[in-house]
């Protein structure tokens, strides 16, 4: 160990811990060399691991016996009174916004009066889309959001079209 560095001696104690593996730490796989740490897990010369599929199948199966004993009794209450059971959460209830899908409805909820400038139209669109996004909403209202979304943009779309025609002819602006 002395007169070699940190690096060299760490080396070679890999190296010994390698040997003394024996036969699961080098796999000959088509003719290239490919190390193992473990005899399911495989580093390929690429650097790529490699699990045989059976390993990882029998993986899913044990965690899926497991969550299958957790939900049957999750608080380890067998054989406890169904009164003393905790409550089903319920769910929420949807947010309002996203049963309105009337084109109208959306207007409204957009709060256009026709004075706003091309910033202000770019904010609300942003806090519209914020509020409203097929993403954040819950999965039995994301058509009504995405109807939702394609209107106002419609909407605000229509609005920037109109501002643009006004300032053409010299109307406003």
């Amino acid at each position: 160990m002395f007169g070699k560095s940190v690096f060299e001696s760490v080396l070679e104690r890999l190296r010994e811990e390698e040997e003394d593996a024996g036969p699961a730490a080098r796999v000959e796989d088509a003719g290239e060399t490919v190390r193992s740490a473990h005899p399911v897990f495989t580093v390929l010369p690429t650097g790529r691991p490699s699990v045989p599929s059976h390993s990882a199948a029998a993986a899913y199966r044990d965690m899926d016996d497991f969550d299958a004993s957790e939900r049957a009794d999750p608080f380890g209450e067998a054989g406890a009174s169904a009164e003393a059971a905790p409550a089903m959460p319920v769910a929420p209830a949807p947010p309002p916004h996203l049963l309105r899908t009337a084109p109208e409805e959306i207007a409204a909820d957009l709060g256009l009066t026709g004075n706003e400038t091309q910033a202000q139209l770019a904010g609300i669109r942003r806090a519209f889309a914020r509020d409203n996004h097929p993403d954040t909403a819950p999965w039995d209202l994301r058509e009504n959001a995405t109807r939702r979304m394609m209107i106002a943009n419609m909407l605000i779309d229509e609005t920037l079209r109109r501002m643009q025609a006004e300032a053409a002819l010299g109307l406003r602006r």
